[in-house]
Parts: structure tokens; sequence; C-alpha cells
């Protein structure tokens, strides 16, 4: 297959790039599972927006604080900016906010000094992702192709021309591009225990090892505080959204005492239920959601709520078992504020891509924000200094080569992560 630009990713960083493109140029979008198994279709919070310029210091002070101040200044910077404007596509899109009369409702999540939070009940990544995807279906000139594994980019010195790839019965095949945007999400599925989707497994992160493309932080890892204890296995552990603590439960221990404040960042508050979970011995603490009223646990929070019934508990009666799980990935294919990796012709965006927002801990509702803002950003970039590349190259390819592709790239990716982590030591 031959195409202007190549897509590798279909939550909302590589549908929105692919919108943002021109309707003259040919796109195509693989994608490893279904169109509607990406880390965006579960971001259950809400995204966050500035409100007025009079919110932009403390939006960046807590971004920042969030982060340990290890964030890049410019990236925060350009995408608090950029935030209305992304909102303004949303809504274009059909995309339906809350709103209290005409007005938009804002809420309020950990370590956040003040709401700005955009939601719809609790399932914001798939109101966004839905409507982007329906749109993206719509263009003539994008091809989206499911249940399509990256394996290996095409790269010719340090410039790629695509990827290679197999379909769901492995038959293996090239699409070769002007440009190719990795797009490729989270790390999860390299963990025993994740909130992301199992076949997440850092396919893009383990490519740019084996090309050297240069990368960042990727020992930083976020650990989500709170998801739903159980004592199934092999499940994607299910979110307890950041929203429900910024609408008021409160984590108590074993003994029904409340022992952090929740609304701490991420970080702090896993540490501290790992902690308290160690001196008492348990698998779990409790979410009690007693503070919220129980009108707006069901209507705020629908999917949360009837979740909590079919694992046996009734969060307007009762406290829920929460544990921390590997949730996000604040490391990833260094770019820079236009999304451009240190190889040409090549772009990431998204969870797999690190341009410096983060830091080294994610502020709640940032994430669906930075993936569009940036994700634009590299189609405009992209666009401002389109020039074709070779099309027609015969790729000859050697199924041998990936015999054992998963566990390579799963073994080299949790030790690059591992030599980071010891290198900060």
């Amino acid at each position: 297959m031959k195409t202007d630009v190549l897509i590798v990713g279909s939550g909302v960083a590589g549908l929105y790039c692919a919108l943002n493109l021109p309707k003259e140029k040919n796109i195509i979008v693989v994608t490893k599972d279904k169109a509607k198994r990406s880390d965006s279709f579960l971001a259950q919070g809400g995204i966050c927006v500035l409100r007025d310029e009079e919110d932009y210091d403390s939006f960046y002070e807590d971004t920042m604080k969030a982060g340990h101040y290890e964030n890049n200044p410019d990236s925060v910077h350009v995408m608090i900016h950029s935030s209305r404007d992304v909102i303004a596509d949303l809504i274009s899109y059909g995309v339906r906010f809350e709103k209290n009369g005409e007005e938009f409702t804002y809420t309020r999540e950990g370590a956040h000094t003040h709401p700005r939070i955009l939601f719809h009940e609790d399932e914001t990544g798939k109101e966004i992702t839905s409507h982007l995807l329906e749109t993206a279906r719509g263009r003539d000139n994008i091809t989206i192709i499911e249940n399509y594994t990256m394996v290996d980019l095409i790269c010719e010195g340090n410039e790629c021309r695509g990827i290679i790839g197999h379909d769901e019965n492995y038959q293996f095949s090239s699409i070769q591009a002007d440009y190719t945007v990795l797009a490729t999400g989270g790390i999860g599925g390299i963990f025993e225990h994740s909130t992301n989707y199992k076949h997440l497994t850092g396919d893009a992160i383990a490519l740019a090892l084996k090309y050297d493309i240069k990368l960042q932080h990727i020992d930083y890892i976020q650990i989500h505080p709170t998801t739903l204890y159980t004592e199934k296995e092999g499940s994607r552990e299910f979110l307890i959204s950041e929203s429900v603590r910024g609408e008021g439960a409160i984590l108590l221990n074993s003994k029904g005492e409340r022992f952090v404040n929740e609304l701490l960042p991420r970080d702090v508050v896993a540490n501290a239920i790992f902690a308290e979970m160690k001196k008492e011995g348990t698998k779990h603490v409790w979410l009690s959601m007693a503070p919220i009223p129980e009108e707006e646990i069901k209507s705020h929070f629908p999917n949360i709520y009837k979740r909590c019934l079919d694992e046996g508990y009734d969060p307007t009666k009762e406290p829920i078992p929460v544990v921390p799980s590997q949730h996000y990935f604040m490391g990833g294919i260094d770019v820079d504020r236009y999304s451009k990796t240190s190889m040409n012709r090549l772009y990431a965006a998204g969870e797999t891509a690190c341009n410096g927002v983060h830091g080294r801990n994610r502020l709640a509702s940032n994430s669906l924000l930075e993936s569009l803002v940036f994700a634009k950003r590299a189609a405009r970039h992209i666009i401002e200094g389109y020039t074709e590349s070779k099309k027609d190259t015969e790729i000859i390819i050697d199924e041998s080569k990936y015999k054992n592709y998963k566990e390579e790239y799963k073994e080299a990716v949790l030790a690059a992560i591992e030599k980071e982590r010891l290198s900060h030591e």
C-alpha cells in the first residue's frame, strides 16, 4: 500500500491528526484492534480547558506542580493557550459537554486549584473519540484499517518511509508514506495490573529503541490511585475516575479512618495508599462516596455506578474497594513542539510521545487535551513543509525476522525502562 500520510493508532491523537490534514491528501489510519478499542475511549473524567485569561497562571502552576516542575514550560504554554480552539473544534464535530442551561459545567479533579474540566457524564473519552471516529469515517480521503499491527518501520538512513505490519491472519505487508505519525497509545499491556487495554504494548517505543530514535523519560510511569479492586484475574482494571474524589469522595482504611487528602497529585495519593495497605497488611483501601448526593452519583457517574453494582457494591450505600494500578505513560518518543521526532518524516503524538507537558506526573484531565493539541500541530507542521518521498521502493519482507517480535519488543521496552529508572536513582 502507498499513501500520503500514514497514522498508526485510532485514539484521539491519531484521529484528530487525520482530521486536520487537507482533504486532498490520502490518509491511512491503521489500528491494532477495533478502532474503538483505544484508551482514549476509556477516559472518564474530562478534558481541561483555559476558562479565561485569569485562569492561566493557576492552570500553568497546577500542571507544573503536579509534574514536579520537570515539565517543558514552552509545551505547557502551548497546550493551555491552544485549549479553547480545540474545544471549539470538538463541539463542531458534535461533542456534547455537560451544561447548566447555556453555560458549560466545569468540574475539579485532584491537584487542580479551580474547576476547569469539561466532561460528559463519566465517559468523556468515549464522547470525544466516537465523534472524531464518525467524522473520520465520513471523509473520503481517510481509510481506516482495523486489526493491523505495526511490527517495523521502513527506514532509509534517518528517514522514515512507512511501516511493515500484519493483519489478524498474520499476513504481512508494507505501507509506504510520505509522512508517518505514531499515535499508538500507552504501554499498559506490558504490566500485570493496568487500566490500559492489553494490546497496548509500547510497540512504537520498541521500534524507537531499534532505530535509535530519541526517547525521553521512559521511566516516568503514572500509577492511578483508584481502580476497582477485584479478585478476577486477567482483566483490565476498571478505573474509578479522579472526578469522583473531585466531587467529594474520601479514602478510608480498614478501620474507616480517612488517611490522606484525596485531591493531592496522583503519585502522592497512590503512595499514601500503598503505605496504608502495607501498614495494615491489606490488598486494598476503601473509597466512600457518602459525601456525594445519591442522584449526583447516578447522573454524573452512571457507568462507574453500574460497574460497582456488577461487582457487588452499591456506592450510594457503602464504600467500594480500590487499589492503585499502572495508568499512564508520561515519557515516550521525544518530540518537539510540533510533534516531530528525531527521525525525518516521522512524527509522534498522544501517549506514546513525550513533549514534556506532563513532567514526572500528569495533572488529571490534561491527557486528552495534550494529545489533541499536539496532534493538530503535527498535522499543520507536516503540511507546511510537505514534500514527496520515494514511495515506489520494492519492500521485501523477511517474515522470519518477526517470529518472536512480541516477546522481543516487550523485553526491550521493560529493560530500557529499568535502565532509565536506575540512572535516576
